[in-house]
C-alpha cells in the first residue's frame, strides 16, 4: 500500500455525494456507516448547489475539496451530466474522481457519462447488502489502493 493513499494518511475520506433523493442519501449514510469507512459524507441536493459546495462559494466557502465525488444524473436545476461537464472544464476540478452512482441503466447514459470522463459508473442497487457491497468496493479500490490527486501538493501549472 501506497503512503498517500487515504487510509496510509490516516484522515478521514471526504466525500461528496450529489443526489436529490432523499431515501437514497438515507440508505448511502447507512452503507458508509456499516462500512465502518472513516469519511465525511457531504451532500449537495441539486447540480447547482453541488458546483456552489466545489468551488466553495457563499455559504461553502469553508467546506473541504472532496477526494471523490459520487454523482446522480437526475437532478434538479442542473442535472448530473451538466454538473460533470462544469468539473471536466474546470481547472481546480478536473481531477477530483467522479462516480456515476444512478438509477439509469440506459445504454446512452453511460456512454454519455464516460465521454465527459467520469471515472467509473455504477447502477444503484435495489437492495441495501449490495448497496453495502459497493461501498466496501469504493473504500477498498479509491481509499486503499489509488493514489489521489487530493493526496499530492501540486499545483497545476506545475504538473507533468
Amino acid at each position: 500500500m501506497s503512503n498517500l493513499t487515504i487510509k496510509a494518511l490516516g484522515r478521514p475520506a471526504e466525500l461528496l455525494l450529489i443526489e436529490d433523493n432523499y431515501g437514497d442519501i438515507l440508505l448511502t449514510r447507512e452503507a458508509f456507516q456499516d462500512a465502518k469507512i472513516a469519511n465525511n459524507l457531504s451532500v449537495a441536493g441539486d447540480g447547482e448547489e453541488a458546483m456552489s459546495m466545489l468551488r466553495r462559494e457563499g455559504e461553502h466557502a469553508h467546506h473541504p475539496a472532496p477526494d471523490l465525488i459520487l454523482l446522480d444524473l437526475n437532478l434538479p436545476r442542473m442535472d448530473g451530466r451538466e454538473v460533470l461537464q462544469a468539473i471536466r472544464a474546470d481547472p481546480g476540478l478536473n481531477r477530483i474522481p467522479v462516480i456515476v452512482l444512478t438509477s439509469s441503466i440506459a445504454d446512452r447514459d453511460i456512454l454519455r457519462s464516460y465521454d465527459l470522463k467520469a471515472n467509473g459508473y455504477i447502477v444503484k442497487p435495489v437492495d441495501f447488502e449490495r448497496l453495502k457491497e459497493i461501498v466496501a468496493s469504493i473504500e477498498s479500490f479509491w481509499f486503499t489502493v489509488v493514489v489521489l490527486p487530493s493526496a499530492i501538493a501540486v499545483e497545476p501549472s506545475n504538473a507533468a
